[in-house]
């Protein structure tokens, strides 16, 4: 038996991503937090899992069946926040869009699949695009937050799709992108 660690997510288009990743080398050259490089820039929607690799096609017919049942969504970003003391993120705001289809996904998961996200933690849902992480020392944050706490951000898009990302034992990268109808 074989079990790999996946997560799905929401992938901004490349021109999004290109400047969170200009943010997060920013933060590596500055407040020496790089750990943010460990994933590609995204909005997570089910936070990691373990899932055995026998039986990976039902996950995948699932997520594309499901997928097929979905409108592409709005995203706004806008600005910064934070996770104190260690985290700064980009701000996706709380959409209805983007709430529903979170709940949506991480009921069916659940029900399907037994799966449990962060809102069946007792966790709320806080959409976020990581540019520092938890390498990101209290000091560094306490310089970096008064900067970017300030710093305007904004774009608004459409995501087409659903992305399954695995770890390769180092990072994590895409797995297989299931497109909305």
């Amino acid at each position: 038996m074989s079990e790999n660690r996946f997560f799905i997510a929401l992938l901004p288009p490349q021109e999004v991503q290109e400047v969170a990743n200009q943010i997060k080398q920013h933060f590596a050259e500055f407040y020496r937090s790089s750990k943010a490089f460990n994933s590609p820039p995204h909005i997570t929607i089910h936070p990691p899992f373990i899932w055995d690799s026998q039986n990976l096609p039902n996950l995948e017919n699932h997520l594309q069946a499901f997928a097929q049942n979905q409108s592409p969504i709005p995203i706004i970003l806008e600005g910064f926040g934070a996770f104190k003391p260690r985290v700064i993120y980009i701000n996706p705001l709380k959409t209805p869009e983007l709430i529903k289809f979170q709940q949506d996904l991480s009921r069916d998961l659940k029900s399907t699949f037994g799966l449990i996200g962060n809102t069946e933690k007792n966790r709320p849902f806080a959409p976020h695009i990581t540019v520092a992480f938890r390498d990101l020392t209290k000091s560094n944050f306490q310089l970096a937050w008064a900067v970017f706490k300030e710093r305007e951000l904004h774009f608004e898009f459409t995501i087409p799709q659903l992305t399954l990302l695995i770890h390769n034992q180092k990072v994590w990268e895409i797995y297989k992108e299931f497109s909305f109808k």
